[in-house]
């Protein structure tokens, strides 16, 4: 890895941000839905409310692609284990 983290904690790092991105986008369309229909500014919130969905569907996805990874790795060690193993007997 670039900067030392493993498959398993990038995972876990972009769930958590991604959940939170995505709750965070419709906290803010509630928020602006039910506390300010009247002003004029519902441009600014739509495109505030849509990065924070799309950021945090991206970082959902790439949280399942660092999970398939790190569990690609783990069958890979495993299997290197059982080899190795085989051969000692």
């Amino acid at each position: 890895m670039a900067n030392g983290q493993s498959h398993s904690d990038r995972y876990i790092v972009k769930l958590v941000l991604g959940f939170i991105s995505v709750i965070s986008s419709v906290f803010i369309g509630f928020f602006y839905f039910f506390e300010a229909p009247n002003e004029g500014k519902w441009y600014f919130w739509a495109a505030v409310t849509s990065f924070f969905l799309c950021f945090g569907l991206y970082l959902l996805i790439q949280a399942v692609v660092h999970k398939v990874k790190s569990d690609f790795s783990r069958r890979a060690k495993q299997r290197d284990a059982h080899h190795s193993r085989a051969y000692d007997e």
